[in-house]
């Protein structure tokens, strides 16, 4: 009898088990898998994408978890994420519009040359300018979580560049249409390839210089193998890149109101702006070490600076002709891209404690953002 009743115990010990284990795996009621080209220990993965992660699962009480895979792991290349997302072979993809070439052409505007002011205010005008002119057009086949700029592009060279003219013939690495649009402008000569074989390409001779952020530079070693950098007087930033963080549509609308408050409490415009600045509050650091270094680093006065905005006009007239070949007005989102720059450039900041907590990034060797 006594045997008995112990079985039967043991029994109910164990089905309690199996039912509190069924709970704890009831309250993680979602799991979404997020992809992207990055290394865990680059800037924006480290220290944009892990956070976010972690405010969004704590923001949804437990019920969602949010699997993270950087470099690419779970297949296909760069270019390719995009597609992944919509397709729903992933359900967040982190990319870079500039990947697909002229896919999204409506972003471009705020890659034209000398139209930012800083990564924050950009990226807000670029948030604001997606809700109105980018979300059913470019974007309808996504659900937008974040859409930033990096801090302004600088020229890095192996020899010194202080006039345009002093670009003629000069190979350099381009990373979007627009900037290679300029540089050919320049008379330079452009040349596309992923950011990771700069270093490669430099020590071969296949490029002289690249055009990249700050940031980037010392994961690439850029100032060990070319030592003139030329920047331009702040305000005046020679390019930028466009990044999206988006969600599968129908993975979105399929989710939990509770998930979908979670996930929409951390994204949009603040998160947006918080995540230029941030990626953009690595260049100080990246250009000390240069400055360390005994690099030669050379800013182009505001009034030389006039002379390169005045040669960048061509591009801007090319990207109109191309967007009205698409049947979009080209010239107007110029405008609006301009107003909502100046306000936002105008406006203080907005965004809460997070964001003011990164204007001291901490030391960081993290592989390049784009």
């Amino acid at each position: 009898m006594n045997f008995s009743r112990q079985m039967v115990m043991a029994g109910f010990f164990s089905l309690g088990t199996i039912l509190s284990a069924g709970s704890t795996a009831g309250a993680q009621e979602v799991t979404l898998r997020l992809h992207q080209f990055l290394p865990p220990q680059a800037n924006v993965p480290k220290f944009v994408i892990d956070p976010w992660i972690e405010r969004v699962e704590e923001a949804a009480g437990g019920k969602l978890k949010i699997e993270h895979f950087p470099a690419m792991q779970l297949g296909g290349k760069p270019p390719e994420l995009i597609d992944q997302v919509i397709d729903g072979a992933v359900d967040i993809a982190w990319t870079v519009n500039g990947f697909t070439p002229g896919r999204f052409p409506r972003p471009e505007v705020f890659e034209l040359p000398f139209i930012m002011t800083n990564a924050e205010a950009a990226s807000r005008a670029y948030w604001e300018l997606f809700e109105k002119e980018m979300k059913d057009t470019d974007y309808a086949n996504l659900h937008m979580l974040g859409a930033w700029v990096h801090g302004p592009g600088v020229l890095h060279v192996n020899k010194p560049i202080e006039t345009m003219d002093d670009m003629a013939n000069v190979k350099f690495r381009t990373p979007s249409r627009m900037i290679g649009f300029l540089l050919e402008e320049l008379n330079a000569a452009p040349i596309g390839m992923p950011i990771t074989a700069i270093p490669e390409a430099l020590s071969k001779g296949v490029i002289d210089g690249a055009v990249v952020p700050w940031e980037v530079t010392t994961a690439l070693k850029i100032p060990e193998m070319v030592k003139n950098h030329t920047e331009f007087a702040e305000g005046n930033a020679f390019y930028t890149v466009t990044f999206t963080l988006s969600m599968n549509k129908a993975k979105y609308e399929s989710l939990p109101d509770d998930i979908k408050k979670a996930l929409d409490d951390n994204s949009g415009m603040e998160f947006s702006a918080m995540a230029g600045k941030i990626q953009a509050s690595y260049d100080a650091p990246a250009r000390e070490k240069a400055v360390e270094m005994g690099n030669n680093i050379i800013t182009i006065s505001p009034e030389e600076t006039k002379k390169w905005r005045q040669a960048a006009q061509p591009v801007y007239d090319r990207w109109v002709a191309d967007m009205e070949a698409k049947g979009i007005d080209g010239r107007a989102l110029i405008e609006e891209a301009q107003e909502l720059i100046a306000k936002y450039t105008e406006q203080p900041s907005a965004a809460g404690s997070d964001e003011a907590s990164m204007d001291k990034p901490a030391e960081s060797e993290a592989a390049p953002a784009q």
